[in-house]
Formats: structure tokens, C-alpha cells, sequence
């Protein structure tokens, strides 16, 4: 007796007609949807949209690249894979999404087929017509631009070796930091810097400096290297009379080193010694007690530069930049009044 088989058809994919028809419209009104070229009413919007996701439609991406020499996809290009801006990267790959774009991350050796070295591998990249549009955030033109059929836009926030420059290494706010400490009695201070190689350190401590000069201010300066060892060395090497009462560190890792030195050598913060940190890590929200900080908006670039680029790519005004700071002054339990009394340090073990 003799046993047949059935063999299933995969489901035929629905068609840009099939979803014109069910959300009422014509299919060159579905195609403007997706190429996402606007002038469609809300509510016609909302209609194509419902229908797309109640057919699963997904657009045949290479025949609408060889039809409208659109790819649909936007490099994101870093100089190095070690060291990534997650939080930014992930705003950039939101901000496309919602754009209608595929974002590729591509490190400076592994572009479109290209050797890729030098600070012109972005042009490698937006010459290879595999992308829509260029994001770099590393060496790139200095305004946007588009090359040939490809956008490019620089995230002027980060140099080759990926350390903040820009608006992300404005030290500004460091003066800030040194007022409020000011303001609640404290007149001997501590910095802790970062690496001199980061503009981001260097502007810190100039505008430490300047400010505590301007306020007539004990200031001292240690080199540190963004470790909490840094923070919790420099602690360690005050003498047992210091008058310094207060630390601004250069992020939040050293200044929770210094927090650690503090006890360990019989102070309380904030009673005996107050801490400032810098960069809002986690670490430092759920110390203890929480370590006052600087919060980055690194979210904030990433979506602009995304409107930026995709803008460029449409050919339309791309959004004013927002004229705030991407820094955000955060206060919490670390830092206090300027200690009337307190116990002198312990010696530092060794």
C-alpha cells in the first residue's frame, strides 16, 4: 500500500495591491508611506500603517533599491569597535528605525569591501551606493553633506581614538559643581582629574581651576585615570591634617574610589567630606550614600544627528539643534555642609 506525502507551499506574501486595498488607497500612495516622503493625511497614515500590520507586508527591499536606487540602510561608521558609546549607538538605531531605516555598524576595516584606513574611510563607505546615508562618529566632513547619492553626517562628539571632544567634553558645568560646594561653606578642594589626553579631562580641570581661583578657593590637583584606583589613591595621599573637605572627581569610578579611601581613613560623607562624580553610572545611583553626578544626554545626540542625516537624505530642513546643554547637574547625598569639626584622617595603611 502505497504512502503519499504532502508537501506545504510556503503562504504566498502579501503585495503592496493587496495592502492598498485594504487600507483603501491606492498602492503609489503605500509606496509614498514607505519611502517615507510625507504629505500623506494622518489618517491615511494610520490606515496603511494598520493594514501593513495586519497583512505582516514586508517591501522587497532589493527590488525597491534597484527601481529607486534606495537601499533602505545607513551606516553607522566608528574608527574602533573597542570602547562603543552604547547608549548613543542604541538611540541612533532607534531614531532610524522609526525612520524606516536599517542601521549597519561598521567598524574603519570592515566597509562595502574597501581597505577602509584613514580618516577618509568615510568616504569610502558613502561611495560604495550600499547606503542611504552615512553616520560617523569619528573623522567625517564638517557640516553635512551628501556625496554623490549618499548623505553624510559627523558626530563631531568623538575623535579616531574614540574619546569625547565637542559638546560632550564641555567642562562647563565643573563650575557649576564648584559654586554649589562653594555655596554650602566648602573653601578647600580636590580634583581628581582624567587622562590629559581627553579633551573632556583637560576642560574639566581648566574650568576646576578657573572657578576656584575666581572664588578665592584652595584648589589641588591629582592626576587620575578615570579608575576608581585613581580617586581612592588620592584620598589615600592626603596627610592626616589636610583641609580639604571636598572632591570633585573626574567621573563617577574615582569618585567612588574616593568615597572608599574616606572610610577607610575614619571620614563620612557627606558629614566629614564631600564627593562629586561625573557621568551617571549606575554604580554611583546605587552607592552609598548615592554619589552626586553630571548626567550625559548622549541619547539627545544620537537622535539628532539621525534627524540630521535623514533629513539631508530626503532633501528636507533638517531640525534647529537644541540649544541646551547635553549636561544635566544631578545633587544628591554625597555632598553637604563644609564640616565645622571633624576627626583628623587616619595614616594611611603601609
Amino acid at each position: 500500500m502505497r504512502q503519499s506525502t504532502q508537501t506545504s507551499t510556503p503562504a504566498k506574501k502579501p503585495t503592496i495591491y493587496e495592502v492598498a486595498a485594504l487600507a483603501g488607497v491606492s498602492h503609489q500612495t503605500v509606496s509614498r508611506y514607505l519611502r517615507g516622503n510625507g504629505g500623506l493625511r494622518p489618517d491615511t497614515s494610520e490606515r496603511v500603517e494598520a493594514a501593513i500590520g495586519q497583512l505582516n507586508y514586508r517591501p522587497n527591499l532589493i527590488a525597491r533599491s534597484m527601481r529607486t536606487r534606495r537601499t533602505g540602510r545607513l551606516a553607522l561608521l566608528v574608527p574602533s569597535t573597542t570602547g562603543l558609546p552604547l547608549r548613543l549607538i542604541s538611540a541612533v538605531v532607534a531614531g532610524a528605525h522609526d525612520a524606516g531605516y536599517a542601521v549597519d555598524l561598521i567598524g574603519r576595516e570592515g566597509a562595502a569591501g574597501t581597505a577602509g584606513a584613514g580618516a577618509d574611510h568615510w568616504q569610502d563607505v558613502a561611495d560604495s551606493g550600499e547606503f542611504e546615508g552615512v553616520l560617523t562618529l569619528g573623522s567625517g566632513p564638517h557640516t553635512p553633506q551628501a556625496t554623490g547619492t549618499t548623505a553624510v553626517v559627523a558626530v563631531a562628539h568623538y575623535d579616531d581614538e574614540m574619546r569625547t571632544r565637542g559638546a560632550l567634553a564641555d567642562g562647563a558645568v565643573c563650575g557649576q559643581i564648584v559654586r554649589a560646594l562653594a555655596d554650602l561653606g566648602h573653601r578647600h578642594f580636590l580634583h581628581v582629574s582624567g587622562p590629559a589626553e581627553y579633551a573632556s579631562a583637560r576642560n574639566r580641570q581648566q574650568v576646576f581651576l578657573q572657578t576656584t581661583a575666581e572664588l578665592g578657593l584652595s584648589a589641588t590637583v591629582v592626576a587620575g585615570d578615570w579608575k576608581g584606583r585613581s580617586g581612592y589613591d588620592a584620598v589615600m595621599g592626603l596627610p592626616r591634617d589636610t583641609p580639604v573637605t571636598a572632591v570633585v572627581a573626574g567621573n563617577d569610578h574615582s569618585g567612588l574610589g574616593a568615597m572608599r579611601a574616606a572610610v577607610e581613613r575614619g571620614w563620612r560623607v557627606p558629614r566629614d567630606l564631600s564627593v562629586f562624580g561625573w557621568d551617571d553610572h549606575d554604580c554611583g545611583r546605587f552607592s552609598t550614600p548615592p554619589l552626586s553626578t553630571v548626567a550625559n544626554d548622549v541619547e539627545r545626540q544620537g537622535r539628532e544627528a539621525v534627524q540630521r542625516l535623514v533629513a539631508l537624505i530626503r532633501g528636507e530642513e533638517p531640525p534647529a539643534p537644541d540649544p541646551r546643554s547635553v549636561h544635566t547637574f544631578l545633587p544628591r547625598e554625597s555632598i553637604g555642609p563644609a564640616p565645622v569639626k571633624r576627626p583628623r584622617l587616619r595614616p594611611a595603611p603601609g
